[in-house]
């Protein structure tokens, strides 16, 4: 029995509102609820936020926010890296959960996410290198597909599809392809963050979970985009300036 997929390039409901963290800060920070049925929540999370309590002591975590924006009991099925932003998918009821859970767990879940690196990968290439699966915990084995969409001056524009899901693989993988990410503070070059923020304006991760395919518990497929943030959009066109203007080819 086939499956129909649902594809949004913009979101089928949406709703932005802001949230103040409780530890007494002043900072706003927008969420956005991409999509939302009576079984999934799906949101773009901004940089800078915890999915949830666990490696990272924060009070202000993105489940707990999500619970009081909507006024719902969510479960989380997955996670996205404090510094990363993009789409976080929540299951509505337990049965939901389990089914999305197990999804990722078998690898069946596609991820897409773009950033930002100092250095030009292969325009197409596959990185099999074992990483953590948690902090200080064993090495396991990792793929990624990464493609190089743009390059300008030292810098490029990629794309980067994990096909397993481990503890920074993405930002460990693109280390390892001696293109680390701009404003990457474990893994990446101080000089170029530093650059970054002076000269391009941006001041955290350049990565972004664009894209997510799944299957729905309903049983269709489902295809969500959520548009690169504007501060990570700005960088481009700021790079796109200055180096492209640059090059004399």
């Amino acid at each position: 029995m086939g499956s129909k997929t649902t594809s949004s390039r913009f979101p089928t409901s949406t709703t932005t509102e802001p949230f103040v963290p409780s530890g007494g800060g002043t900072r706003s920070v927008w969420i956005s609820v991409v999509f939302r049925d009576d079984r999934i929540l799906v949101v773009d999370k901004p940089s800078g936020i915890a999915v949830h309590r666990g490696w990272d002591r924060a009070e202000d975590v993105l489940l707990q926010q999500v619970r009081s924006l909507t006024g719902v009991l969510v479960h989380p099925v997955h996670r996205l890296d404090k510094a990363t932003s993009g789409l976080v998918l929540f299951a509505l009821d337990k049965e939901a959960a389990r089914f999305l859970s197990g999804q990722f767990a078998a690898g069946e879940v596609k991820k897409e996410y773009v950033g930002i690196t100092r250095g030009h990968p292969p325009d197409e290439c596959r990185v099999d290198h074992p990483v953590p699966k948690r902090p200080k915990g064993p090495r396991v084995d990792a793929i990624t597909d990464v493609q190089c969409v743009e390059t300008f001056g030292r810098y490029a524009l990629v794309r980067a599809i994990p096909r397993t899901g481990r503890f920074h693989q993405i930002r460990r993988h693109l280390k390892h392809l001696s293109c680390p990410l701009i404003g990457d503070v474990n893994y990446g070059k101080g000089e170029h963050n530093r650059i970054f923020r002076e000269e391009h304006g941006l001041h955290r991760l350049a990565l972004h979970a664009e894209r997510i395919r799944f299957i729905h518990p309903d049983g269709d497929a489902r295809s969500l985009e959520t548009p690169i943030p504007p501060d990570i959009a700005g960088a481009i066109r700021s790079c796109r300036q200055r180096y492209k203007l640059e090059d004399p080819s």
